[in-house]
């Protein structure tokens, strides 16, 4: 059986902090070409997680937001 892929990060926040901690690293004008690679990859995954949020996010409030507008 197959399972489904984890998550790439447990919220939002977990994966915007660690998407701040890739970028100070990357900023270092020491780094590894090899880890280089590795965290530019890890960092694209964390932003597709985030924008996901971001866009599940509106779509929750613009559905509150509508509700709100059927009560008048």
């Amino acid at each position: 059986m197959n399972q489904p892929p984890a998550p790439v990060a447990a919220g939002y926040a977990e994966a915007l902090a660690e998407l701040e901690a890739i970028l100070t690293d990357l900023e270092r004008t020491d780094v590894d070409v090899d880890v280089l690679a590795t965290q530019v990859t890890r960092a694209a995954e964390l932003i597709g997680f985030c924008r996901d949020r971001i866009g599940n996010a509106r779509l929750q409030i613009e559905q509150v937001v509508a509700e709100l507008g059927d009560d008048t």
